[in-house]
């Protein structure tokens, strides 16, 4: 079994992001668990002062939680070109550890215009050596109230993309 971790960059009660990274959660093929990391509003902002023994217990968590996973999923959206501060923020963390180093990761996307933070995204990750899988995930949910969402991410369509995207991203972790 995979255990696959999924991020969401948004911190918004009705965020597209949120929903598609649970949809994956629900839409999981046979083989693969996803589990939600739901910790970003928590986190502190990155002090490397604060790092070894004075690591913040959140930050700690997603620390344990992207070491202990077999891959990971980052949903976010983007904020004047860029990625949003918390998941930026988050990936601080991680950078002094070995939990990025080789970790199989793959973005999903609930907009197709979110270019900017998606190049900016693929390139911290990168440059954090995290193996990304190209391609991805994408479902369009621009601009859609929570019951468009779901209606939409309920959609075979949309449901046979999250599972072949899963199942390609499975693919990739086990090819390494």
């Amino acid at each position: 079994m995979l255990n696959l971790l999924a991020i969401s960059g948004s911190l918004r009660a009705a965020s597209t992001n949120s929903a598609l990274v649970a949809a994956l959660a629900s839409n999981a093929p046979a083989g693969c668990r996803v589990t939600i990391y739901g910790g970003l509003g928590r986190l502190p902002i990155f002090n490397p002062d604060d790092e070894g023994e004075r690591t913040p217990r959140e930050a700690a968590e997603l620390i344990d939680a992207v070491t202990g996973a077999d891959g990971i999923i980052v949903s976010c959206p983007e904020y004047a070109h860029g990625v949003p501060g918390g998941l930026k923020n988050a990936l601080d963390w991680l950078v002094s550890r070995d939990a990025a180093i080789a970790k199989p990761a793959m973005l999903a996307h609930a907009s197709q215009r979110s270019l900017f933070a998606r190049a900016a995204l693929a390139e911290v990750m990168r440059t954090m050596s995290f193996a990304l899988c190209e391609g991805g995930i994408e479902v369009a949910l621009l601009g859609k109230k929570p019951p468009e969402v779901d209606g939409i991410l309920a959609e075979p369509v949309s449901v046979l993309a999250m599972r072949n995207g899963l199942t390609a991203f499975a693919e990739f972790i086990r090819s390494r």
